[in-house]
């Protein structure tokens, strides 16, 4: 009897983890739903069903357009209840809505680039402004059309308000020194803080879930490849019109550097997560083949960059743009194993691409300990700076959440370990990255006299 209770408990946290992903339902809505399933459940099982039989009648009953969901569509009609019961799609008002919202956002975020110059600053004339507020001058539009598409309430608001708010005047007072090494780390990591930030106005202020931080994580992966792709396109059609006012004379150069590519550059934020948000089934079935494809060719050059390193690094003297180089590398390589848990089919059995992320992981494992080894040596040939410590206590971190997810995925092969877990340890490593963020941020600075 205690095994099948759980399998029933099983069923009703997947059922609530899905609907936490839909766009049209709170948090509190989620509970709510859930106690009419437990008391649905109570009632099937007292008149002689099996926990599993309850469960999909009770799963039926609350899918179906009976006096209980027409109830709760009534009482929350503005959340879209009706559409999530009857169909889980956009109507065409709501997606004609959704389209003004982020031409609208997008335009905003444009403007809100140029306004610095009404006071003189380009970013042309100077860029270490727009470098330390790029962040605060663009991502809230991106906040705000999640807001608005999560109908995000008033506490979740003023939080994220709060986070961008307190960034502006951190980075804006805070007296660096021009071009000096605790500006680009402020500026860098401010922008972590900020994402993080538009994280929880994604998953609804409902940022505790699980669920919803894999959504975001996969939101950001899928935000990068559409930013890009606007990015290559927007790169060409720059070329072109240049190219094309060259050959009648004039020198377009100055105004679509100063104007137009910051403008765009902007406005492709906002794009890009409404791109995301539109074809979010189409970049799921993209997601595996990015996986299968990078994952491999990662791994490789991770083995390769140990044996050079093996054969030819001379720890003291390693460069600082290759410690940074290998950084970014293991960034991207827990970005692989991220993005496969998020594409990964949960019933599926470990096989052999989980063996190849092993490969991956233990390889990472190693490069990270040699970049350690590499930062202390260096530090203790040239001392403490800002970006020796910075980037000293990224590859702790990194290289913690590295070693426990390589035990994880040992433990998933062997069967001793559900594939949830590993996902669960990801997400719920996140706030350590927003910690140390926060940490470079607003003590670096002062610590290190702001140069």
């Amino acid at each position: 009897m205690a095994a099948q209770q759980l399998g029933l408990e099983a069923q009703i946290a997947s059922w609530t983890e899905y609907l936490r992903r839909r766009r049209a339902v709170s948090g509190a809505d989620v509970d709510e739903l859930e106690a009419h399933l437990r008391d649905q459940i109570a009632d099937l099982t007292a008149a002689g069903l099996s926990d599993d039989e309850a469960f999909i009648v009770a799963i039926k009953r609350i899918g179906s357009i009976d006096e209980v969901s027409r109830e709760f569509a009534r009482e929350h009609s503005e959340r879209l209840w009706k559409q999530l019961v009857v169909e889980d799609s956009t109507t065409p008002s709501r997606a004609s809505a959704r389209v003004l919202v982020i031409a609208g956002l997008a335009v905003a975020a444009a403007v809100a680039v140029l306004i610095p110059a009404i006071f003189g600053l380009t970013v042309a004339s100077d860029p270490a402004f727009f470098a330390l507020n790029a962040g605060v001058l663009v991502l809230p539009f991106l906040a705000a059309f999640f807001a608005w598409t999560r109908r995000l309430r008033g506490a979740a608001i003023a939080a994220i308000a709060v986070a961008f708010v307190s960034m502006a005047v951190i980075l804006n007072a805070y007296p660096f020194s021009a071009g000096g090494a605790t500006m680009s780390l402020a500026a860098t990591h401010a922008l972590v803080v900020l994402w993080l930030a538009v994280g929880v106005a994604y998953a609804g202020g409902s940022w505790q879930s699980d669920a919803m931080r894999m959504d975001f994580i996969r939101f950001t992966g899928e935000w990068v490849v559409y930013y890009l792709l606007i990015a290559l396109g927007g790169g060409v059609l720059v070329a072109l019109t240049l190219g094309v006012f060259g050959a009648i004379g004039i020198d377009a150069e100055s105004f679509l550097t100063t104007w137009v590519v910051p403008c765009g550059a902007a406005g492709a934020v906002v794009v890009a997560a409404g791109l995301v948000e539109a074809k979010q089934s189409v970049i799921e079935n993209i997601a595996p083949v990015l996986t299968t494809l990078f994952t491999p060719l990662f791994t490789a050059m991770l083995l390769a960059s140990i044996v050079a390193g093996l054969i030819q690094w001379n720890l003291v003297e390693t460069s600082r743009d290759l410690l940074i180089i290998f950084d970014v590398v293991l960034v991207v390589v827990l970005g692989l194993l991220l993005y496969s848990l998020s594409a990964r089919d949960p019933q599926a059995k470990p096989g052999w691409f989980e063996r190849l992320q092993l490969v991956m992981l233990s390889s990472a494992i190693v490069v990270d300990a040699l970049v350690l080894i590499a930062m202390i040596a260096r530090i203790g040939a040239f001392g403490f700076s800002a970006n020796k410590v910075a980037s000293l206590g990224l590859n702790v971190i990194l290289l913690v959440n590295l070693v426990w997810s390589a035990c994880l995925l040992v433990g998933i092969l062997r069967g001793r370990t559900a594939p949830a877990a590993l996902e669960k340890w990801q997400t719920g490593y996140l706030p350590v990255y927003l910690g140390w963020a926060l940490i470079v941020v607003v003590v670096f600075p002062p610590v290190f006299q702001f140069a």
